[in-house]
């Protein structure tokens, strides 16, 4: 690893947004084991004060640039902290058609009677940890659900110069949608351009699999995270782990796709981490769980993940990544 022994926490309040991930000039130089306090917007843009600052499309904090990263290194990335910063969220109401059998239609559901901007709106309650919905009822009353912050869209700068919208997902991360991306979980990312250029945005206040109506309850947020550098080996695709498991992303259309790259590159990990290949598929045919991130915007994710309790009692031992 880049370690830097002056290590320092960096407080930055973005006044700009981009809604692609790509080459942008940075907004902050950081060494590895800096931590970072900042800000995101929602994925309308709107910030801590309900104010629309800059234009919608999952905008996006950065880039942060990490000094002495390199093509083909790793940049770890440690999500410390993430609260909304803000007392209303918003979420689409309807499931999106292609969620659904083919031909189903929901009557009303392009009525645009649902609030602002014909989404619906939650009470964030970070006091109590909660997201209440202002309306409709359900048949019992108010729908009050347990917060559980996730970032919903953070990555490295793509290769070849590349500027890619922020809707969707690929190698560097992007747009993925998992609810696993956490406080506590650390996401490793290929790095494809000096200094890494670290993007994160879309956060969410609460999310159900798949962001199966085309949002979480959007929010802005303020977010803190720990960056390391992994020189000497690279990945293929993202990988992150929490205290409980081990796990690789894959962000493809069709899903398919998506679950075969998210499960090569499991693969690929546990050989690094010393089993034989066939060990591995044998541990994986029985002891594989998957997750659905994203399956709205233009990459699917599919998440393959792998206990640590069942890694060691095989006798792996985990260095990471």
């Amino acid at each position: 690893m880049y370690y830097n022994r002056d290590m320092k926490i960096h407080r930055f309040q973005p006044t700009e947004y981009h809604t692609t991930l790509g080459p942008h000039i940075s907004v902050l130089e950081i060494d590895g084991g800096d931590t970072v306090v900042t800000t995101t917007v929602d994925n309308a843009g709107r910030d801590a004060s309900d104010t629309e600052v800059t234009p919608r499309g999952n905008p996006q904090t950065g880039p942060f640039y990490v000094r002495g990263a390199a093509p083909g290194n790793i940049l770890a990335v440690r999500f410390d902290r993430i609260v909304p910063n803000r007392s209303i969220g918003r979420t689409r109401a309807y499931i999106a058609p292609h969620v659904l059998e083919a031909g189903y239609v929901e009557e009303g559901r392009r009525d645009g009677a649902q609030g602002h901007e014909g989404l619906l709106e939650w009470r964030i309650d970070t006091g109590a940890w909660t997201a209440e919905l202002l309306s409709p009822t359900f048949p019992a009353g108010t729908l009050t659900l347990p917060l559980d912050p996730m970032v919903g869209c953070f990555g490295t700068a793509p290769p070849r110069g590349q500027y890619i919208a922020s809707d969707t997902a690929s190698r560097y991360g992007g747009n993925m949608d998992y609810r696993g991306f956490r406080a506590g979980a650390t996401a490793y990312l290929p790095v494809f351009v000096e200094g890494a250029l670290f993007h994160l945005g879309d956060v969410h206040a609460l999310q159900g699999d798949g962001e199966i109506v085309g949002t979480g309850i959007e929010v802005s947020a303020e977010v803190e995270f720990t960056v390391h550098l992994i020189r000497g080996r690279g990945i293929n695709w993202p990988r992150a782990e929490n205290a409980d498991i081990i796990l690789t992303v894959g962000n493809a259309r069709p899903l398919d796709q998506a679950l075969q790259e998210a499960t090569t590159e499991m693969v690929r990990w546990l050989v690094e981490l010393g089993l034989e290949e066939k060990l591995a598929h044998i541990l994986l045919g029985q002891c594989v769980e998957y997750e659905v991130g994203n399956v709205f915007d233009p990459a699917y994710t599919m998440v393959c993940k792998v206990k640590k309790s069942l890694l060691e009692s095989v006798g792996l031992e985990l260095t990471l990544p």
